[in-house]
């Protein structure tokens, strides 16, 4: 099933009608039944099971004017999103202290909405099925905070980052408010006039941050990246820039071709491999990794010390590796950029298999449910790649 196929099931001019017959005949849905099946709190959902509540977002977004008002391209991806907002519900709901609960489910729905659309529905290896995931993927990681972010001490910053990623996959905090308002409005409780309040007011407040209809604007990438660092800078004051050279950090599935790509667009540049050093180690990729990390993390100190750039290749999946790895880097005085690399996902497969050490394929779908593409505030530049 591909994008444009996904997107014939998603609400069109004139009527926003939602065909459940064939979204249950799609990949779609097997989660739609299983979330027929998973209890919800009856003092937060009247209207019963998450299966009920899906349906009641969906309608509530599709009757929402100023969903209508929007370009066809955020409309379907807010519809999207809805469909997909509470499938995290699935396998973290449970009975706790007498009621049912969910903890969680945003993060975990946004990585199996990131699986489905990817292996599924073909949403990978293009710029615009790359875009269209990730926007989805964000939507429902963060669809609930319009609701509480402003009892957050960091509110500010939270808003300014959201639209940051947005900015790399069509998003505004402008459409996460308007799903969080129809995640409010499709659901029978007695505090939805309170939490339409909270909506209005995070959007609101966003407007006041300049960060409602996009990204927020910085003086410059270094100081953008020491605000994300959590320094106490102001976007629009440039701060000094004493960084001597760029260390390029890569990112991506195992057969996507970070080699290739190193060598076509970097040549000449030391790399610190992962899969080289093993090599040269002894150490099979199955074994304990310890060794080889710290030798790659000393052999990556001697470029630092002699202020030369360098490439770190290795797949770097998710956002607490690269963290690690950034923040050595950058306490040597160098900048960062995140090259992530993705292709489709059969030609991943493909190239995979005619690696020479090519990795078990199941061991590639379990990479696939850990995978979080670079967030556009991680490093001073990051760059998604279609290869």
């Amino acid at each position: 099933m591909s994008m444009d196929a996904l997107r014939a099931l998603l609400p069109k001019l004139p009527q926003y009608a939602w065909d459940w017959d064939a979204i249950a005949r799609s990949p779609v849905g097997p989660l739609l039944a299983k979330l027929d099946g998973t209890p919800q709190h009856p003092a937060f959902h009247g209207e019963g099971d998450a299966g009920a509540h899906t349906r009641m977002v969906c309608r509530a977004l599709a009757d929402d004017p100023a969903y209508r008002a929007m370009d066809e391209g955020a409309r379907d991806l807010l519809a999207a999103s809805a469909l997909l907002h509470d499938n995290g519900k699935i396998p973290t709901t449970k009975m706790m202290d007498g009621r049912w609960t969910s903890p969680n489910h945003g993060a975990i729905g946004s990585r199996m909405a990131r699986e489905l659309l990817w292996t599924e529905l073909g949403m990978s290896g293009t710029p615009r099925a790359m875009a269209f995931r990730e926007g989805v993927c964000l939507l429902v990681r963060r669809h609930m905070l319009p609701v509480h972010v402003m009892e957050r001490e960091d509110s500010q910053r939270l808003l300014i980052q959201i639209a940051q990623d947005g900015g790399m996959c069509g998003v505004t905090v402008e459409m996460l408010c308007a799903l969080a308002a129809a995640d409010v409005r499709g659901r029978i409780a007695a505090d939805t006039d309170r939490l339409m309040e909270n909506v209005q007011l995070c959007s609101a407040y966003a407007e006041e941050c300049g960060c409602r209809h996009g990204a927020a604007e910085f003086a410059d990438s270094h100081t953008r990246r020491a605000y994300f660092k959590g320094r106490n800078v102001q976007p629009a004051y440039g701060v000094y820039d004493d960084t001597w050279g760029e260390v390029v950090l890569m990112s991506g599935l195992p057969g996507t071709g970070k080699d290739t790509w190193i060598g076509r667009n970097l040549p000449g540049m030391p790399v610190v491999s992962l899969d080289e050093l093993r090599g040269e180690m002894g150490v099979d990729p199955t074994d304990e990794q310890g060794r080889v990390a710290q030798a790659a993390k000393e052999r990556a100190r001697e470029y630092l010390r002699a202020k030369r750039p360098f490439v770190w290749n290795a797949t770097n999946l998710t956002q607490a590796t690269r963290a690690s790895l950034i923040g050595l880097f950058e306490s040597y005085g160098a900048s960062v950029r995140i090259v992530y690399l993705e292709t489709e996902w059969t030609e991943n497969l493909r190239r995979n298999a005619n690696r020479r050490d090519a990795v078990p394929e199941a061991a590639i779908g379990r990479m696939l449910g850990k995978l979080e593409p670079p967030h556009s505030w991680e490093a001073r530049r990051v760059d998604w790649i279609c290869v």
